[in-house]
């Protein structure tokens, strides 16, 4: 027996938390009667429908695709743009794909794809420790102090103190007076790179993620995917469990 959410993630639904909010949506049933109970528990001799069409186990598939700018990380869009899934090629739209952690829809890089909840979970749940790298082009040109206060940790607009993260100067326009700097977290609260560097007074013009994990865009162009490699997935899933904050050192501020 195992608890129906959990169960989903593994027949690729989403992840633990998106199938959650579909169960409390009343979109799932289990032998033909609707659960909204969190922590409903089922086994594999049950029938479990998600909008009327039974769920089976299948087999696990990872990805990476390099996000293009103006498009969705989600599904499906009711306002009909793109979405992520949208633009696979066709031989992958049968796996029922979705996304590890979400980019902002202006935003473009790194993302994940898998039909495994529970890889999902394990690499963007709050207990994961997993480094995700950005480059944000911002308004100005930022000083090492006020790198230095990002890497720190600083407090957003809902109150929220980030967590120590590594930043570093990556271009200077001083022609356009903007630069783009990097930022390595591990987290990833909603708009949180954009909340950031707004904090210190320098919005943000655009947004790539170009790592998370050991997983870069080398050799993808826009919109591109390709499958991840077994030991990519060992690795990851060991990155997500090994906290960098612990490790004795002092912040790293590059120039």
């Amino acid at each position: 027996m195992e608890r129906l959410q959990k169960y989903m993630a593994r027949c690729g639904v989403a992840s633990r938390r998106r199938s959650e909010e579909y169960i409390s949506l009343g979109r799932v049933k289990v032998n033909g009667v609707v659960i909204t109970q969190m922590g409903y528990k089922v086994s594999n001799d049950d029938v479990v429908t998600f909008d009327g069409k039974q769920l089976f186990i299948q087999e696990n598939k990872y990805y990476v695709m390099n996000k293009p700018r103006f498009i969705i990380s989600t599904s499906d869009d009711e306002k009909g743009r793109k979405t992520i899934i949208s633009i696979l090629p066709e031989e992958l739209q049968k796996y029922r794909l979705f996304s590890v952690g979400r980019l902002d829809y202006d935003t473009k890089g790194v993302l994940l794809l898998t039909n495994d909840g529970e890889f999902a979970n394990n690499l963007v749940g709050p207990d994961s420790h997993i480094e995700k790298e950005y480059i944000v082009r911002v308004k100005g040109i930022v000083t090492k102090e006020e790198l230095r206060k990002l890497a720190l940790g600083v407090t957003l607009k809902d109150g929220y103190v980030t967590r120590k993260c590594k930043t570093y100067l990556s271009s200077i326009d001083y022609e356009n007076q903007s630069c783009s700097i990097g930022i390595i977290l591990q987290e990833g609260k909603y708009h949180q790179v954009k909340n950031m560097v707004s904090a210190i007074g320098h919005p943000a013009k655009r947004l790539t993620r170009i790592r998370f994990g050991c997983i870069t865009l080398d050799g993808l162009a826009e919109g591109e995917v390709r499958q991840l490699t077994p030991h990519e997935i060992k690795v990851l899933l060991n990155d997500a469990k090994f906290d960098h904050e612990q490790v004795p050192k002092k912040v790293r501020i590059y120039s």
